[in-house]
């Protein structure tokens, strides 16, 4: 009986919401573009250095980009999908 009562209780919602899913989709669109500008810059050859590994977009650039993805990852995560916009008064 009571795992009966407990099914009929149940409510078959998602976690997230469409809203949710969209800033999580642009947060890893933003990570992965992050890790696309940090590659790159290398030799094939050990002996020969290349300083365009120490280039702004491989040194600023990717590494915010990738932390700014991780932030909207947070708040796609914190963000509530069942908050009306109507404000009650």
């Amino acid at each position: 009986m009571g795992e009966h009562k407990r099914k009929e209780n149940s409510n078959n919602e998602f976690i997230f919401g469409k809203k949710n899913y969209k800033f999580m989709l642009i947060g890893l669109g933003f990570i992965a573009l992050g890790f696309v500008l940090m590659s790159g810059g290398g030799s094939d050859d050990p002996n020969v250095f290349d300083p365009s590994i120490f280039s702004w977009r491989r040194i600023r650039l990717a590494p915010a980009m990738v932390l700014i993805g991780f932030g909207i990852q947070v708040y796609a995560i914190l963000l509530n999908p069942n908050k009306d916009s109507k404000s009650e008064s």
